[in-house]
């Protein structure tokens, strides 16, 4: 906990108040005001971590199991390494996923003998081992860090809304591989900096990829490195001449006032809605100047409440990401927006009253990440023209659309990832499977109306697809999984099924998924039995049966010889007390 407003706090403590008897809330803090205001008890201030405990935490993380007994040299550098963390089990981490799994002892003494570790220590400053493991991180992935210090503390990161604010400042580059997609060096860097502690709860969603936090000292390391380059904006603030990238937390004259002074501006994130006038203020004062990567390229109007976004916004030519989510008041974009043929990102979910995307959208030719909410019965009526580079498409919480798109699929050969969720008038997506040939994952979610069939008069029998993920929920016209999943036979990886009552059968050509490791089926009630050939899903590792109680007690008797094999199998006739398929994820 951070706050220090009293207020607040009773506010909440009165929701707190109609737990059972006997019921405990247990709250961390790094500041001693927090535990003043919110304590009843005493605060208990946590001690270091023993020495030995520190040690078993390093030998963990910094060995393969086993390992450390056939280096005993690196075993006693790491123990003094662990000797310099003092206590801190943050540090011991950072430095353990550091040094894993290099078996040099130059690299290990080097971390030891850093001169980092000499340097005097105020209370509050950043620990030496985390400042250290940044230090370790390659150039690119230093700046990728970096950025991450315009988002609050606790914020919850969305991978690929992170990959893409990274590629709108150009910070992804691949010199091993030219042919490799700008997405999956985005993915490699996540997960380098996962690797390396620098981010934490990590949990994988279908959706977002990765979602997952940063720790409050690693916050605070990535503060103190962008300092002077990336600044949170208040009403106190003084913003330097050289400041690049702006995260706004309070509007006000005095923000417009301190906005005025820059001409370098390349990010623009509103943490809270903003009045019309600011953001009149930021799109013209910060239009295109002729000094290069002196303009804006993120520009993140989330959550906000204005029903017209000015014509101006046409006037950033090198804006690369737009963020209008969850703008409930807003009627149309301007035509001026299909002027921004740089924009990759353009994010408009959640836009619930949004009538209708401009005409000249296919003219934003750079367009890899589309998500989108609309009124309209049609997302895009006849050609798309040139949408060639869309990687990510997403439509959600459309209530009248009927269907998706006409002419275009041929358009579409780098898509990547699919979701279509919450649009119960949707009668057909309009789409040529046989072109999707780059499709890596396809969300259908709560389509009511929707069938899957319209796909099947094609001929499927040589159709060569690479669909490693399908999730597939709440389709009530479902009845049977279409043939054209037979073309990603070889790639298919997890499969879920959620919420299709009338599903009656699994296909015969099921075991044919010889790449499928997880799969799971919840609340299919129709459903009475596994089709024969199981025991072929070799690479099954993960079987997850919940709410279709006829399946579940064949799986339990005649068909158990069927999944055997399977390492962990979850059958649970109620479905109630099972989480969802992305929260396990």
């Amino acid at each position: 906990m951070w706050n220090e407003d009293r207020n607040k706090w009773m506010e909440l403590e009165d929701l707190l108040l109609g737990g059972c008897n006997g019921s405990k809330i247990i709250v961390t803090t790094r500041n001693n005001s927090v535990a003043t205001i919110m304590g009843t008890a005493p605060a208990y201030h946590l001690g270091d971590l023993f020495q030995e405990d520190c040690l078993s935490l390093f030998v963990k993380l910094a060995f393969k199991e086993g390992e450390e007994k056939h280096y005993p040299n690196l075993l006693e550098i790491g123990n003094d390494i662990v000797k310099k963390c003092k206590g801190v089990p943050l540090a011991v981490k950072t430095l353990a996923r550091l040094l894993y799994p290099k078996v040099d002892e130059r690299e290990w003494k080097s971390v030891r003998d850093n001169e980092i570790w000499h340097l005097k220590q105020n209370e509050g400053d950043i620990l030496p081992a985390l400042r250290l493991s940044y230090n370790q991180l390659p150039f690119q992935l230093k700046q990728c860090f970096a950025y991450c210090s315009l988002f609050p503390k606790d914020y919850e990161f969305k991978s690929c809304l992170l990959v893409q604010f990274w590629m709108a400042h150009g910070l992804l580059q691949s010199p091993d591989n030219e042919n490799q997609d700008l997405e999956d060096i985005g993915e490699l860097y996540i997960k380098e900096l996962m690797s390396r502690s620098l981010f934490q709860d990590v949990y994988e969603d279908g959706f977002f990829a990765y979602i997952f936090k940063m720790h409050d000292l690693v916050h605070d390391l990535a503060i103190s490195i962008a300092k002077g380059e990336c600044s949170v904006v208040t009403k106190t603030s003084t913003l330097a001449a050289e400041v690049c990238h702006l995260s706004i937390l309070e509007s006000g004259q005095e923000v417009t006032t301190q906005l005025e002074k820059l001409s370098k501006v390349q990010t623009i994130i509103f943490q809270t809605g903003q009045s019309m006038s600011l953001l009149e203020t930021c799109i013209s004062r910060f239009k295109y100047l002729r000094v290069r990567f002196k303009y804006l390229r993120v520009l993140d109007l989330s959550d906000s409440s204005f029903e017209v976004l000015p014509n101006s916004i046409g006037s950033l030519k090198h804006l690369r990401y737009l963020n209008l989510t969850r703008n409930d008041r807003i009627k149309q974009l301007p035509d001026s927006i299909c002027k921004l043929h740089s924009l990759q990102t353009l994010l408009l979910g959640g836009c619930s009253n949004l009538e209708r995307l401009p005409k000249g959208i296919r003219d934003i030719i750079s367009l890899r990440f589309l998500a989108v909410t609309t009124k309209h019965t049609y997302l895009l009526e006849k050609a798309v023209g040139y949408w060639d580079s869309l990687r990510f498409l997403a439509i959600t919480e459309c209530e009248n659309l009927k269907c998706l798109f006409e002419g275009m699929e041929g358009r579409l050969t780098y898509l990547r990832t699919l979701v279509v969720s919450d649009c119960p008038s949707l009668t057909s997506l309009s789409l040529s499977i046989k072109h999707l040939t780059a499709l890596k994952t396809l969300e259908i979610l709560d389509c009511e109306e929707l069938s899957l069939m319209e796909m099947e008069g094609e001929d499927n029998q040589d159709l060569k697809l690479s669909l490693q993920k399908l999730f597939i929920k709440g389709l009530p016209k479902l009845e049977v999984l279409p043939q054209w999943l037979q073309g990603s036979a070889s790639t298919l990886q997890q499969l879920w099924i959620v919420g299709c009552e009338n599903l009656k059968a699994l296909p015969e050509w099921l075991p044919r998924l010889k790449s499928l490791h997880t799969l799971g089926i919840l609340e299919c009630p129709k459903l009475s039995s596994l089709p024969e050939g199981m025991e072929a899903l070799t690479a099954l590792r993960r079987l997850r049966i919940t709410g279709c109680p006829d399946l579940i007690r064949k799986c339990r008797e005649e068909d158990s010889h069927k999944i055997a094999h399977v390492p962990e199998i979850e059958l649970d006739e109620d479905s109630g007390s099972s989480s969802s398929p992305s929260e396990e994820e």
